[in-house]
């Protein structure tokens, strides 16, 4: 598992935007020793929006020919470049956060806080003890508990920093914020129940195809949406009845929709024949045709 790549800087308004457009025009960006003067941010910076890149999974790192580290936009990242590269609609940044969450690597904190941590709220110095406590649990090597401490750190801000309008350093705002997922208040952290409305219904169902898709399924239980690692329950704080108003709306889609069936008194919804990455482009390319 991966501990404080992000250099202790979170996503910024914009990042995505520069690093997508940089890599598309040389796939080796990263390592150009002149990188950092070319996008306009400090070295530390730089490092930390290559970790961000992959972590959003809008990048995927492998080698080349000659065994050297490139960089390439993934599928997901030509979709969000080409429609919404500056993430100014919600559900892009419900995306985002879907990806950086839904999985251990290379974001494990995320992982952490969204699937395994329970608690709804709980002081930034307890957060971090327990996490640092799952950490020694999971691992057989010794992780450095100021990496941890960053992590945490980050990980807030990550989804707070634009909330206030009082403090100097949340100037740049994060992306992220929007989804309005999570609050502190007094150094204490809320893990909030996500809104419908703030996060919009195209990521709910990419989410779920998604989920199909890794899994090999057609079909998903009500109360594995609810309770499973990865999906609604977990990554957007939904509780069953926030769930259920979701998977209602999307039954009332007029293509691409959501049906639900009963198994042995059990609640399930069969998937529409679709991949992820088609659904989201047709649902793009409807949002942005709408707002012409």
């Amino acid at each position: 598992m991966a501990y404080g790549q992000h250099q202790s800087f979170y996503l910024r308004d914009r990042w995505l935007s520069k690093g997508l457009k940089h890599l598309l025009e040389d796939e080796r960006f990263f390592y150009d020793k002149e990188s950092f003067e070319k996008i306009g941010l400090g070295k530390n910076m730089l490092q930390s929006l290559r970790f961000w890149v992959v972590a959003t999974r809008v990048v995927e790192e492998k080698f080349n020919k000659q065994q050297k580290k490139v960089h390439h936009l993934t599928p997901l990242g030509e979709i969000i470049y080409k429609f919404d590269r500056f993430v100014q609609f919600g559900e892009t940044a419900a995306i985002l956060h879907y990806e950086i969450a839904k999985e251990k690597e290379p974001a494990t904190a995320w992982y952490w806080f969204f699937n395994v941590f329970p608690q709804h709220s709980i002081s930034k110095d307890e957060l971090l003890q327990l996490f640092i406590q799952w950490v020694n649990n999971e691992e057989d090597r010794e992780v450095s508990e100021k990496s941890l401490k960053r992590d945490i750190e980050c990980l807030i801000k990550l989804y707070t920093a634009g909330h206030s309008a009082f403090d100097p350093e949340e100037v740049v705002q994060s992306p992220l914020y929007k989804i309005g997922i999570v609050e502190e208040k007094n150094n204490v952290i809320y893990k909030k129940d996500a809104k419908v409305e703030n996060i919009g219904l195209m990521p709910l169902m990419y989410s779920l195809l998604d989920y199909k898709d890794r899994k090999g399924i057609d079909t998903v239980a009500v109360d594995e949406i609810v309770n499973e690692k990865g999906l609604w329950g977990k990554i957007f704080n939904m509780d069953r009845a926030s769930i259920v108003n979701a998977l209602e709306l999307l039954t009332n889609q007029s293509i691409y929709h959501l049906s639900f069936t009963r198994t042995n008194n059990l609640d399930t919804v069969k998937l529409p024949a679709v991949s992820p990455l088609e659904y989201l482009e047709f649902e793009y390319k409807r949002k942005v045709e709408s707002l012409i």
